[in-house]
């Protein structure tokens, strides 16, 4: 019974992740064709739902936008700009989701609605325990994991985090994460789409540079409570 409880799961699985591939396939198209037409504020519209928790990714976006500025049709600077106000808008939402929200309610939306935006209970308590493990820091550290950078802004509202702070570490972050897409954009040019491989090791990069970091900041509040 529990081998074909396991073989089910696995097909399921298998069958959201080529739905998952159909969905991010479609929306590519519905992605440039909106930055085509409506240039910065549809890279700020496409990063604001990203971060709203709507399944937008940002590894199309902002590559795309960023190969735009290569040929001359967009600015880099605006465009980084564009992203990451739209980045810092679709957080401050979920802030206000988390901060507005009991918990049992939010819980009980991602049970319901969750599936249509990709977001588990499972990303969504890891994004809580990294919150309440590390404090407020982690707001800037997130917005430069994939998977996680979203969801932070939830715990972050219902802590009461100062809205601030927020806005100031998710900006910063918002700042490198879109930089840094559209920077690969930009130098892959016409081959944006080829990102792939390169994301692959950028998302390598930035873990080992995050673990590197928190291990700093673990180190340094011991170190001053030995101190004191």
């Amino acid at each position: 019974m529990t081998t074909v409880i396991n073989i089910a799961s696995s097909k399921i699985r298998g069958f959201l992740l080529y739905l998952r591939y159909l969905m991010l396939s479609s929306l590519s198209g519905v992605i440039i064709h909106l930055i085509h037409s409506a240039g910065y504020a549809g890279v700020f519209i496409l990063m604001m739902l990203n971060s709203a928790l709507i399944p937008i990714p940002s590894e199309i976006t902002m590559p795309f936008a960023g190969y735009l500025t290569q040929t001359g049709a967009l600015l880099f600077p605006f465009v980084v700009i564009a992203g990451a106000i739209g980045d810092l808008v679709g957080a401050l939402i979920g802030y206000a989701i988390g901060y507005f929200l009991e918990e049992t309610v939010i819980l009980k939306l991602i049970k319901k609605y969750g599936k249509f935006i990709l977001l588990s209970e499972h990303e969504y308590h890891k994004a809580v325990e990294m919150y309440k493990k590390y404090g407020s820091g982690i707001t800037f550290f997130c917005r430069l994991l994939p998977g996680v950078r979203s969801f932070i802004s939830v715990p972050a509202g219902l802590s009461e985090m100062n809205v601030w702070k927020f806005i100031i570490f998710t900006f910063l972050g918002s700042l490198v994460w879109v930089g840094g897409l559209a920077g690969v954009g930009y130098f892959l040019g016409a081959h944006w789409d080829s990102i792939g491989p390169i994301y692959s090791k950028f998302q390598i990069v930035i873990v080992a540079v995050f673990v590197i970091l928190v291990g700093y900041y673990i180190y340094h509040k011991t170190k001053s409570a030995k101190k004191k």
